[in-house]
C-alpha cells in the first residue's frame, strides 16, 4: 500500500511568480506538486494552461508535476499536457465524453492517469473505470476556487472507493483536494486517502518542512491495522 504522499497545489502560490512558487515546494521537501486546469466553463474560474507547465519545466523544477483537468474537453488538451511536461493527467467523470479512451490516450502518451470526482458525484460512476487509472482523485469541495471549507460528508465516498481498491487487488493512489489542512488530512487518512492535496494550507504554513513532514508521517494501511 502505498505512503502517505502530499502534493501541494501551484493554485495557492504566486502567480505572479509560479517559478518561484514551485521551487518553494521543491525545497520543502515534497515530490509531488499539484496543477490545477481550469477552463471558466466546467468550473467557474480560469488558471493555468499547457505553456505553463512548460515554463515550469523551462526552469528547471523537476517535480512530479500531478495535472488536474478540470475542463468540458479535456480530451483535446491531453496531448499539449504531455508534451508539456505533466506527469499524472487526471480528467473528470461528470463531462460526456468517452472516458476510458482519453484514459487510454494519456497512457498512450507516456503519463499515468487519473479519474476525478465532484462532490456530488457518487463512487459508482467511476467504478468501471478503477482498472484503467493510476490515481482516483475526491474532490472535497466544489472544484473552481481555493480556500473553501472542507466537506467531511465526502468520507464515505473516500471510504468506499478504499473498500474497492482492497478488494480488488487495485494499485491506485487515492487522492483528496479540497479545504486540506494537518487537522481535515487526518480524517481523510483515516478513511483510506494516502494522497493529500494542500493548498492554502501548504502556503500559509510557518514552517513548510514540518508541514509535509507531518503527512508523510501518517501511517500506512498495514500499520493502522497493526494499532487496532
Amino acid at each position: 500500500m502505498h505512503s502517505s504522499l502530499p502534493a501541494p497545489s501551484l493554485l495557492a502560490g504566486d502567480h505572479a511568480n509560479l517559478g518561484a512558487s514551485a521551487q518553494a515546494v521543491a525545497d520543502a521537501g515534497a515530490a509531488w506538486l499539484h496543477v490545477d486546469i481550469m477552463d471558466g466553463h466546467f468550473v467557474p474560474n480560469l488558471s493555468f494552461g499547457p505553456e505553463t507547465v512548460a515554463a515550469l519545466r523551462r526552469a528547471g523544477i523537476k517535480l512530479f508535476f500531478d495535472t488536474h483537468l478540470m475542463l468540458s474537453e479535456p480530451a483535446r488538451y491531453i496531448e499539449a499536457f504531455a508534451k508539456a511536461g505533466a506527469n499524472l493527467i487526471s480528467i473528470h467523470i461528470e463531462p460526456a465524453y468517452d472516458h476510458a479512451a482519453t484514459l487510454a490516450r494519456i497512457r498512450s502518451l507516456g503519463c499515468q492517469c487519473g479519474i476525478v470526482l465532484n462532490p456530488g458525484t457518487p463512487a459508482g460512476a467511476v467504478e468501471h473505470l478503477l482498472d484503467q487509472v493510476d490515481l482516483v482523485l475526491v474532490m472535497t469541495v466544489q472544484p473552481g476556487f481555493g480556500g473553501q471549507s472542507f466537506r467531511a460528508d465526502m468520507m464515505p465516498k473516500l471510504a468506499q472507493l478504499a473498500a474497492w481498491r482492497k478488494e480488488r487487488g487495485y494499485n491506485w493512489r487515492l487522492e483528496v483536494d479540497g479545504g486540506v489542512d494537518l487537522r481535515t488530512v487526518r480524517d481523510c487518512h483515516a478513511a483510506g486517502a494516502d494522497t493529500f492535496v494542500a493548498g492554502t494550507s501548504f502556503f500559509k504554513a510557518t514552517d513548510r518542512v514540518a508541514f509535509l513532514k507531518e503527512i508523510e508521517g501518517l501511517p500506512g494501511l498495514e500499520a493502522r491495522n497493526a494499532e487496532r
